[in-house]
């Protein structure tokens, strides 16, 4: 039974809860090769809001939802990390003291790190036998989603994962 469920059609409601509770845009990705996939969101109502479709990439050393990706599978990217701002991380070092940071935590955020002026948040979504299954994440303008207001999201973020995980008879 849990091998018929699909992470989209459990996760939808979830992402509008999150949507409608934070008002920035939520996102349900997947793990690819390199990164991390969008495969369903659900769009802030501001006018001003990033850009998120369906099948694009979150670059896995550059965004919330690829470090967690990358921290819950074992994957490294490969050098040279390219640098989409001046906040990117480009130091496989660094990189990956980040990923333990993330680990350790369960969580993991990207300030400008990919695009300027674009903050986001992400949690981990497991599946029966604790594999990672997908990543949720929120994502906003810096203006509005600072780190005040994404530490302000992240409780209901981490309840949202939860809540789909065990929905796919993950931990």
């Amino acid at each position: 039974m849990l091998a018929g469920l699909d992470i989209r059609t459990i996760a939808r409601p979830h992402l509008q809860e999150l949507v409608a509770a934070v008002g920035e845009t939520a996102t349900l990705s997947v793990p690819g090769d390199p990164d991390a996939v969008t495969i369903d969101f659900v769009p802030a109502q501001h006018y001003v809001r990033g850009v998120t479709q369906l099948g694009r990439p979150s670059v896995a050393h550059a965004t919330a939802a690829g470090k967690v990706m990358l921290a819950f599978t074992g994957r490294a990217p490969s050098p040279p990390l390219a640098a989409y701002t001046e906040r990117t991380i480009t130091d496989p070092a660094t990189l990956a003291e980040e990923l333990a940071r993330v680990r350790k935590r369960g969580w993991a955020d990207a300030y400008e790190e990919r695009e300027p002026e674009l903050n986001a948040i992400a949690a981990p979504v497991w599946q029966n036998g604790g594999e990672l299954a997908g990543i949720v994440a929120l994502q906003g303008p810096t203006r509005r989603f600072g780190r005040a207001a994404a530490r302000k999201a992240l409780p209901l973020l981490v309840e949202r994962t939860a809540a789909i995980s065990s929905a796919l008879g993950g931990v």
